[in-house]
């Protein structure tokens, strides 16, 4: 063990570690960066073509889907009036209970 510390001193102990940083990853890829399909698939994970978006590319379809997006925004403007007029509602009828209960 001495005669190895020994060999490596100065010039031979940098060509060491040079040699260390330089083999340490590539085998690191090598080892973990093979037959990675098999090793991490998970069946299932992405959408197939049928589960995914499809893009619009003709002007008919880009306007129907540009009438849907707009529908689906107006409705749920609506329900968000619909909700803080309710909210609004109730925080009258309460400021009215505690005005009449303080009086």
């Amino acid at each position: 063990m001495s005669s190895i510390l020994r060999r490596l001193q100065g010039g031979n102990l940098e060509v060491f570690k040079f040699g260390m940083y330089i083999i340490f990853p590539i085998g690191w890829m090598y080892y973990f960066g093979t037959n990675l399909d098999d090793r991490f698939s998970v069946p299932g994970f992405w959408p197939t073509t049928e589960q995914s978006h499809k893009i619009p590319l003709e002007k008919e379809e880009i306007d129907r889907e540009l009438a849907r997006m707009r529908m689906v925004d107006a409705v749920r403007r609506e329900k968000r009036q619909q909700r803080e007029a309710l909210e609004q509602a109730q925080a009258q009828t309460q400021v009215q209970i505690e005005s009449s209960s303080a009086e």
